[in-house]
């Protein structure tokens, strides 16, 4: 499958570190709205092609799959662009601005009849199927709530700031927490309270979120872009606890009983970046015609997005243009 990468910033140098290691797949362009800087990207990570507009290298025909890296706010422009020159599509997180762009581009997606897919890599990592089985054979008993936070101090990014950007620590890390609350208890959310503290710009700097899901579980979760933090997520159950360790990139899971003993231990598996597992998940659903990775289905994409919605409605955050 050949790749090509819609971006030449930081994130888009790691796919292409990473799909340089892969089997099936070929980094087979890169596209920058300057060319130059696009070249420099294609020599370093030995991509075959280098484009100096986006709407050029959607227009390769040999490419297959598009890997869209850009600022939130034009996501949901790059996504059209590439559908409508009838490429794949795996999109980095945030999905979009905001749900209503969400569906568009997925309805779009299913009307061209091509995957659109989002690159939120914890959906993806082994590590998760480890923790679904724990929680499958109930060595904790009923788990009733969770925690779970991620903070990094970013704040002198200039686009996380940027209101014209999607900025804001909600969509860049706070997305995180709230994928790892779904991924465990769902996503019948029946209710969501939280609150935050802006930056001058007026968009999130640090949030507290939460969640409370259908069967009185609760998930209680902490973003921001100003500080660092443990990273990790605890799951609490009738009969012990999970201590997930860095919902970003688990780093291990350790399991206790009632009485505090470690009962269980599990430690990640060896990769190359992570990265590999959303993209080698589109081949196989490119392959036998999915237009959907079951790691991360459209409905839950959506919802994610409804969510990160109200929040911003409860904060009195909206971006331009919405």
């Amino acid at each position: 499958m050949k790749l090509g990468i819609l971006g030449a910033g930081n994130i888009a140098r790691k796919m292409a570190a990473t799909v340089s290691e892969m089997e099936h797949v070929e980094a087979h362009a890169v596209a920058s709205r300057d060319l130059q800087k696009a070249r420099d990207f294609a020599q370093k990570w030995n991509v075959r092609k280098a484009y100096g507009s986006y709407e050029e290298m959607l227009s390769d025909p040999e490419i297959d799959l598009v890997y869209v890296c850009t600022p939130h706010s034009l996501h949901f422009e790059h996504m059209m662009m590439c559908l409508e020159k009838g490429k794949h599509v795996l999109c980095e997180k945030s999905f979009t601005m905001n749900a209503d762009q969400a569906r568009k581009v997925l309805a779009y997606g299913k009307e061209k009849k091509l995957l659109v897919a989002e690159a939120i890599w914890t959906r993806y990592l082994p590590m998760r199927l480890v923790l679904d089985q724990i929680l499958e054979r109930r060595v904790i008993g009923e788990p009733h709530a969770l925690t779970a936070n991620l903070c990094y101090p970013v704040k002198g990014v200039k686009r996380l700031t940027d209101p014209a950007l999607a900025g804001g620590a909600l969509l860049d890390v706070g997305v995180y927490p709230i994928n790892f609350a779904m991924m465990v208890f769902g996503n019948n959310i029946e209710s969501i309270e939280s609150s935050c503290i802006k930056t001058d710009s007026g968009v999130d700097e640090s949030n507290s979120i939460t969640l409370t899901f259908k069967g009185d579980k609760m998930a209680v979760l902490h973003s921001s872009m100003v500080s660092t933090s443990d990273r990790r997520g605890a799951i609490f159950g009738s009969r012990g606890f999970i201590e997930f360790l860095n919902i970003n990139n688990c780093e291990g899971i350790n399991v206790y009983d009632k009485d505090y003993n470690l009962v269980e231990t599990y430690k990640p598996f060896k990769f190359i970046t992570g990265f590999e597992h959303q993209v080698e998940a589109c081949r196989k659903a490119i392959e036998e015609g999915e237009l959907e990775c079951k790691q991360m289905p459209h409905s839950e994409i959506i919802k994610v997005m409804e969510v990160m919605d109200t929040l911003r409605s409860q904060w009195g955050i909206r971006f331009p243009g919405e």
